[in-house]
């Protein structure tokens, strides 16, 4: 699905999660010779091959709440993998339920069950545990900074530490961020996100829920398109 991100619109919907998928728009936004300044997606093969191909000249940027929440999976792998190693049965009770407070803002811990000095007591007593969980808060700081060249700086310095930490994953994740550093660092460029996509998402699937499923897919395209009651030359 593509959405304009300025208008919140949706302009186009395929089929499939290829590259395929996307093809009709690419042929559609070359015929009515339209420019695109800037894009936001998610690292997914198939988007990046599309844009190489049919906007390889915009600046496009790779989504960072789904570089967090990549991470995000990565962490709660570890913590898995963790407990099913914890030898004492203290250190199973602690790392028990630690999941959601793992993946928790810091600043979003209420005090409604002590989750505080629950995830600190977890912490302590687990060091790769707390590694990967303070990684995880500086790299949310990434898209914090005052510029790109200080992010970028913040970046090297990212991967340089996961890479030393010796935590089974995180090499290659730290990687991963390093070959597509130029996409990530990008958002410096145009601050854009594809976070009004998700929420358009969420609209679908709750259409979806409400008419049990529609059989006609031409007739749910057209319910997608008038979401937003705006009319684009690119649809049709």
């Amino acid at each position: 699905m593509v959405l304009n991100l300025e208008t919140g619109a949706v302009v186009f919907g395929g089929e499939g999660k290829g590259a395929d998928a996307l093809e009709p728009f690419g042929k559609r936004l070359k015929a009515a010779r339209a420019r695109v300044e800037a894009l936001a997606t998610d690292r997914f093969p198939a988007y990046l091959q599309a844009v190489r191909e049919h906007r390889g000249d915009a600046v496009h940027v790779f989504d960072h709440f789904h570089v967090i929440k990549r991470f995000n999976e990565k962490l709660s792998d570890i913590r898995r993998e963790l407990y099913r190693e914890a030898a004492e049965r203290m250190d199973k009770e602690v790392l028990k339920g630690t999941r959601w407070l793992l993946l928790k803002h810091p600043e979003d811990l209420g005090p409604k069950k002590n989750e505080r000095e629950r995830l600190e007591e977890a912490l302590r007593m687990n060091q790769p545990l707390a590694t990967v969980y303070y990684l995880k808060e500086d790299l949310r700081q990434l898209w914090e900074q005052a510029d790109k060249a200080t992010a970028a700086r913040v970046l090297e310095d990212w991967v340089r530490r996961a890479e030393a930490s010796c935590i089974k994953v995180l090499p290659k994740f730290a990687a991963t961020l390093a070959m597509h550093r130029t996409g990530i660092l990008a958002y410096y460029d145009r601050r854009i996100s594809t976070g009004p996509l998700e929420g358009t998402n969420n609209t679908i699937k709750t259409m979806q829920r409400q008419a049990y499923g529609f059989r006609d897919k031409e007739f749910f395209k057209l319910k997608i398109y008038a979401i937003h009651e705006t009319k684009y030359a690119l649809v049709g």
